[in-house]
């Protein structure tokens, strides 16, 4: 949700400016928009830059890009599509920059779940205009995509096309309160960087649950009424990646017509920034057509039978180890659905420490630990940006007393894991409110532990988001940890690892584990957790092995 880099947050949207740019050498004078400012119902009037191909004549497709970071950032953008025969509308939100508007939440004036629909009124005064031919598309990614998402089920159908990039469907589990915990580093740390503190802050700290309040903002809910077909790019280290996948889920399958079926899905080894532990190879000679947003909109505006015609509807990298040139993964594969075919395989937490595929513990053992919000387990990478992301090495942290390791004997065989993964917990604590966290990380035959996805519950909604249920001392609870989604395949001679804590600060908030309402006070208490590692009580992993072969 940065000010968004194209050229750092994905190799698909690279595509776009690459695609556009023509032969290398001097750029000419950058358009000069003409600027509107479009009443909204309510009299708001929003700054709006338009573009027009050629000498401004004649009616052409037209694409819009709505974002909160000033529209006079886009002239550049506006340069190549225009060169392509589209107008370009660029517009400020509501309060941003030049347009008019109180202190607004943030996307919710979009078209769904807040009080005025500025997308869908934009799109209508875009349909009056002379040079709109009555076809739109939408682009953008991060916080532009998020708009996209925001307004699709109300618009036009003279919204053709959208291109999404990087965005979350979900307000609630997928930008605020991941596993019911807050994103401080992500939510909190944009919000003050593009001061937005003001009236979001205080709003989004009024509801931890979800409530309507969220309900109303999940794009997901309103799928049915989607009919624009949308390519949905994203990363496997992204900020929003569940978002991605969910979004092009709702739509694909479950979409309005026009746009159920006709999706695509884009996933990338890509992060919300540079990645730096690992580079993966780009393997551009297989990537699909729709990752060109170019291509997107010459077939869905234009008509072209070009190559996006053609492809199937989901496209995504199966990571390996890059270091080595033999392993197998780091390719693109190209099928028609997802989730892939895969079998969910339990591994099971020991309690020496091993990891171990489909044999649960037979004992009764259990491992406690102590959990200090005044001194959490420093986030490493991960799904995060403006920092260390993506697969950093965890061993700094997994030294501390907090942190339960579980790893698995070296792989004889290659393992491919492609899906959502998710945990099993059976843990009690001496407070009634605690977080449990969990990481899967890819250990190298050197060493390193290299994350590649982490998830947190907060204890007080492992029954549900939208009531609270408490523990008791003493007590056993079954938690279910999502830890989003993934491919990748485990190189033969690595190992897997699993590490269980109950911080990962300042990705999330820590829990003070008091039970009181959510920034109620700073009163902190210290729990004892415990992870149960028994029979009747088997804490595990499921992990969505692949079924196909795991080599290319």
């Amino acid at each position: 949700m940065q000010r968004f880099s194209i050229g750092k947050s994905s190799w698909a949207i690279v595509v776009l400016w690459a695609a556009a740019n023509g032969c290398p050498g001097q750029e000419p004078a950058l358009p000069k928009p003409t600027t509107y400012r479009v009443a909204m119902s309510d009299g708001v009037k929003l700054a709006t830059d338009v573009y027009l191909p050629g000498n401004g004549a004649g009616k052409h497709p037209v694409i819009v890009v709505r974002t909160p970071y000033d529209k006079g950032r886009q002239t550049m953008l506006a340069q190549r599509l225009t060169k392509h025969g589209y107008a370009v509308v660029v517009q400020d939100l509501r309060g941003r920059f030049q347009s008019e508007g109180e202190p607004v939440i943030i996307f919710a004036n979009e078209g769904i779940g807040g009080p005025h629909q500025d997308g869908r009124e934009t799109l209508e005064w875009i349909l009056k205009q002379s040079w709109c031919n009555g076809k739109i598309g939408s682009w953008g990614g991060s916080a532009l995509g998020i708009v996209q998402n925001m307004t699709a089920p109300v618009a036009p159908d003279a919204l053709k096309a959208q291109y999404i990039s990087v965005a979350f469907s979900d307000y609630y589990s997928q930008c605020a309160y991941q596993g019911g915990a807050f994103r401080k580093q992500l939510f909190e740390g944009w919000l003050r960087a593009n001061k937005l503190i003001e009236k979001n802050l205080e709003t989004y700290v009024a509801h931890p649950r979800y409530d309507d309040f969220w309900k109303r903002l999940n794009s997901e809910n309103y799928a049915a009424q989607v009919r624009a077909p949308a390519v949905y790019v994203g990363g496997w280290y992204d900020i929003f990646l569940q978002g991605t996948i969910n979004a092009f889920q709702a739509v694909h399958y479950h979409g309005g017509e026009g746009a159920r079926g006709k999706c695509r899905l884009v996933l990338s080894p890509i992060g919300h920034g540079v990645i730096t532990e690992l580079k993966y190879p780009k393997r551009t000679d297989q990537a699909p057509a729709c990752s060109d947003a170019l291509l997107w909109f010459d077939h869905m505006l234009l008509g072209k039978d070009n190559a996006v015609a053609h492809e199937k509807a989901v496209h995504y990298y199966v990571m390996g180890d890059p270091t080595d040139p033999h392993a197998p993964g780091n390719f693109w594969r190209h099928v028609d659905d997802w989730p892939p075919p895969s079998r969910p395989t339990p591994f099971y937490f020991h309690a020496d420490g091993v990891l171990v595929r489909d044999k649960p513990p037979q004992g009764n053992e259990e491992k406690t630990y102590t959990y200090d919000p005044k001194n959490p387990v420093p986030t490493i990478g991960g799904q995060e940006m403006g920092q260390l992301l993506g697969p950093a090495d965890q061993r700094r942290v997994e030294k501390r007393p907090d942190v339960l390791l579980f790893t698995s004997e070296e792989l004889k065989e290659p393992l491919e894991v492609t899906g959502r993964i998710t945990a099993k917990l059976f843990v009690s604590s001496d407070c009634p409110d605690t977080d449990f966290t969990v990481k899967l990380c890819d250990v190298y035959p050197d060493g390193r532990s290299m994350l590649v996805s982490d998830g947190i519950l907060r204890a007080r909604y492992h029954k549900s988001f939208e009531k609270e249920s408490f523990l008791e001392p003493g007590q056993v609870y079954e938690l279910n940890v999502d830890l989003w989604s993934t491919s990748l395949i485990f190189n033969k001679g690595h190992r897997l690892r699993v590490a269980v804590s109950s911080s990962n600060a300042p990705r999330f908030e820590p829990n003070p584990n008091t039970g009181r309402p959510f920034r109620a006070d700073k009163e902190t208490r210290v729990a004892k957790n415990t992870l149960h590692l028994s029979l009747r009580y088997p804490s595990r992993i499921i992990l969505p092995v692949y079924e196909a072969a795991v080599r290319k």
